[in-house]
């Protein structure tokens, strides 16, 4: 008997928790219709940044990428700012002569900024001697260098120490 009558408790105190967070639940039940916006998908993520979120998990454990691809360009260089409170940085980006189009971009994270060179050719018809040309290009950061290592992405290689 004596289980009988523990086994009604445990299963009367059950259906009341139940039934109190169903009550909470529908709660809402029955007032006013909401709107919700709708958010954008996701941005699906181009090579640099795949790139980038690699370099900054396995740092400093980094190969270079095979091959040569236009969104990750080499970078031949990079200019030693003048203290570590710049929001720019000046890199000297190997392209392509046939580029009509090319730049740098960055990636930040807390301890690295990863930065490729990138380039856009004319076009595929017609002949191009693919000739290296460097130019330099500044690239804006979002926050102060700080200490961060500036990193090159195509090679996985660290260019400065900020």
């Amino acid at each position: 008997m004596r289980g009988s009558h523990l086994s009604r408790t445990r299963t009367l105190a059950a259906a009341l928790a139940l039934a109190a967070s169903g009550a909470v639940a529908l709660s809402g039940c029955g007032q006013k219709q909401q709107t919700v916006g709708t958010a954008p998908p996701p941005k699906k993520q181009d090579a640099f940044e795949r790139r980038a979120d690699q370099i900054v998990r396995s740092w400093p454990k980094v190969s270079p990428i095979a091959g040569r691809q236009q969104a990750l360009l080499p970078l031949v260089g990079v200019e030693r700012p003048k203290n570590t409170d710049v929001r720019e940085i000046t890199v000297t980006v190997g392209h392509s002569a046939c580029d009509i189009r090319f730049g740098a971009r960055s990636h930040e994270s807390k301890d690295l900024v990863v930065i490729t060179g990138w380039g856009k050719k004319k076009s595929a018809k017609g002949m191009c001697t693919e000739n290296l040309a460097t130019d330099r290009v500044t690239v804006r950061l979002k926050s102060a260098l700080a200490g961060r290592k500036v990193v090159d992405a195509a090679t996985g290689k660290q260019l400065l120490k900020g």
